[in-house]
């Protein structure tokens, strides 16, 4: 182990937190602008009704990836995530190959993961107002 390397970890913490935030924003903010596609995605995937799964989905997306970007609510989004990422890894995703199918929602929910169990790190609003 390289013990140099763990001063850094507050930033690395952060640094996946904003990743993960913009990735999620990014999605949610594409929803929006095509929330009618984007429920008939849902219905065709067998998620009824299509407009509930698409505005629940997109909030999520949306305001969550808001969210870690500033590091506010931190480990309750990030624990959103990992449900949503389950579910699409165990129902969409379930039978789809690995290599360009299901790797980047694997990668989205260890991230999740992480963030649930590290937290928001020393750079974040969780940290600034409420200690953790």
């Amino acid at each position: 182990m390289i013990n140099l390397l763990l001063i850094f970890g507050d930033w690395g913490v952060t640094f996946l937190r904003v990743v993960l935030g913009v990735i999620m924003f990014v999605h949610g903010r594409s929803k929006i602008k095509s929330i009618k596609q984007t429920s008939q995605g849902f219905t065709a995937m067998g998620f009824r009704p299509g407009i509930f799964w698409a505005t629940l989905v997109t909030i999520i997306e949306f305001l969550g990836g808001l969210f870690l970007i500033f590091g506010f609510l931190t480990q309750v989004v990030a624990f959103v995530l990992v449900i949503q990422f389950l579910v699409i890894l165990l129902t969409v995703k379930r039978k789809s190959s690995f290599v360009g199918e299901v790797e980047f929602d694997l990668l989205i929910l260890a991230a999740a993961l992480a963030l649930m169990v590290l937290g928001s790190g020393n750079f974040s609003v969780d940290r600034m107002f409420f200690g953790f």
